[in-house]
């Protein structure tokens, strides 16, 4: 296998698309670019915590002589012969035009040619950039050691997602306000190397359209189309507007298995949806633990809820309405965009039956009404039910009787036995519907559970389990950043040694900081 430091450049965005003419690293507006040029910050005392075996092992490489990767890795060093960048982008947040924002705190360092195909490499916390504002363009270990770890995990769940290389200490100290309140505080410095085919989102392309520059959007445009969507054909207004249409599809299947799962994301603008489909930007993110349509991890966010789970897949649609009036003036025509936009909820509402019919072990889901599920989920709410433990539950235990079902409920809910023993009625009810459609199609319990578990993951990144190896890596020890990264890397395995994280979240963590609800301070 190749060494990391020996992997073969291939510079194509900082190559094909216009740059920042302006070299001086000085917080500003950047016109008519789509990257500024950008050395990273050099870190006092750097130190590897971990690096991802999996992305090693999919991309076909190993760090060689760890000592010197790290410089790289730590921004202490450039990647031997290429030059550093910030990207360009602007974005919605919670709704609202924000005009540019940028890599305030990301660096890409690398653009790599790994087991034939290119990836870019880049420093999350590598220092300010010219789109830093008056942020210090840095991160602290509590947000990294969450990034790092979700990302991993969702790759092992098989949500699409941007990867994360390597966890790394700067030795420098950063000063954050962790709850907004007045009250910053020093705290470890450190750096995560994300990996990705590109970073490029909806808002790389709606700085351009805002600003009128269409030159530069029409360029990032079908730079996008001809390294990402080759398949499209040559760039032309009907190519862009099949283009829109595989991003729509991407960002669907995204969501959709988001809600499979039960993430939430936190903080969906604009600037944080990658055109590639995947999941970017781990901030405030969480998992349901009590079902909760109305929930968000987000501090931020608690008042209006806008990126509450059971809006994500609205509030994908909301994005993308935003991305096709970016790529209308390339286009002319607003009539194939909104054919397209029209088919989304459509199609999610399909896909979403579907999928939870497979959650279920339920594989005619052309025949399951869609009030059963409708009535899951408000049993499920009403009843504050774990959404990875109940599922899994039910991948694993044969549901003979009732009674049998109704223990599952027990073990899986978050109310007390008096108050979840009140709803016991309508969960009857319910598990009548439930046993007819499972006997009615007529599979092997054995068989029903192996696909079920394939999709009903035993381990997720609950926020409490992150907040405990947060808490030990402050204090020097690293062994449970390991244990949850080799926990997570198999997420739908039994993993018996690991079943001491198969279980509901402990009650002190409900209102925990760090534990429960987030904010974006990192």
């Amino acid at each position: 296998m190749t060494e990391f430091l020996n992997l073969k450049i291939s510079p194509n965005y900082s190559k094909y698309l216009p740059a920042d003419k302006q070299e001086t690293n000085n917080r500003r507006q950047v016109h008519d670019a789509c990257f500024s040029f950008v050395n990273t910050k050099m870190p006092s005392n750097p130190s590897l915590i971990h690096a991802s075996t999996m992305v090693l092992k999919d991309l076909k490489f190993n760090l060689g002589n760890k000592k010197e990767a790290l410089k790289v890795l730590s921004g202490q060093q450039t990647f031997p012969g290429f030059r550093s960048y910030a990207m360009c982008y602007g974005g919605h947040q919670f709704g609202q035009w924000a005009g540019q924002l940028g890599d305030g705190r990301a660096i890409n360092i690398a653009e790599l040619e790994c087991n034939g195909e290119n990836w870019t490499f880049q420093l999350k916390g590598a220092g300010p950039t010219p789109y830093s504002r008056n942020a210090d363009g840095l991160a602290v270990l509590r947000s990294s050691i969450r990034e790092y770890l979700c990302s991993e995990a969702m790759h092992a769940l098989g949500v699409p997602t941007t990867r994360a290389l390597s966890l790394a200490l700067t030795g420098d100290k950063v000063v954050r306000d962790i709850l907004y309140d007045g009250n910053p505080a020093q705290e470890l410095g450190a750096v995560v190397c994300r990996v990705s085919p590109s970073f490029i989102r909806f808002g790389s392309f709606e700085i351009f359209a805002a600003r009128q520059e269409h030159k530069t959007l029409k360029q990032i445009v079908d730079y996008t189309i001809n390294q990402h969507y080759s398949e499209l054909g040559s760039p032309s207004k009907d190519t862009y507007v099949s283009f829109f249409n595989a991003v729509v599809k991407r960002t669907k299947e995204m969501v959709l298995n988001w809600q499979r799962v039960g993430f939430v994301h936190g903080v969906m603008n604009t600037d944080n949806m990658s055109i590639l489909g995947l999941t970017i930007d781990y901030g405030p993110y969480g998992w349901l633990e009590g079902y909760d349509e109305g929930w968000t991890p987000n501090t931020t966010d608690a008042q209006h809820k806008r990126y509450r789970y059971g809006n994500q897949p609205s509030v994908a649609l909301w994005n993308l309405v935003q991305l096709a009036n970016a790529l209308f003036p390339l286009i002319e025509d607003a009539e194939p965009l909104q054919n397209i936009l029209d088919t989304f909820r459509s199609e999610y509402l399909r896909d979403y039956h579907k999928m939870m019919c497979e959650k279920l072990g339920l594989y005619q889901f052309d025949i399951v009404e869609e009030t059963f599920i409708t009535e899951l989920t408000k049993q499920m709410q009403l009843g504050e039910i774990d959404l990875t433990l109940f599922f899994r539950e039910l991948s694993t235990v044969k549901l003979e009787t009732f009674e049998i079902f109704w223990k599952i409920i027990k073990r899986t809910t978050y109310l007390s036995v008096d108050a979840i023993e009140e709803r016991k009625g309508q969960w009857e009810q319910w598990f009548k519907t439930y046993d007819s459609l499972l006997k009615a199609e007529g599979i092997a319990a054995v068989m029903r559970h192996n696909k079920m578990k394939q999709i009903n993951p035993k381990y997720v990144l609950r926020n409490y389990m992150a907040q405990l190896a947060i808490e030990d890596a402050e204090k020097g020890n690293y062994s449970l950043i390991n244990e949850l990264y080799e926990l997570l890397s198999k997420p739908y395995d039994e993993q018996p040694e690991y079943v001491k994280w198969y279980a509901k979240r402990p009650d002190w963590a409900k209102h925990k900081i760090g534990s429960s609800q987030l904010s974006c301070s990192s």
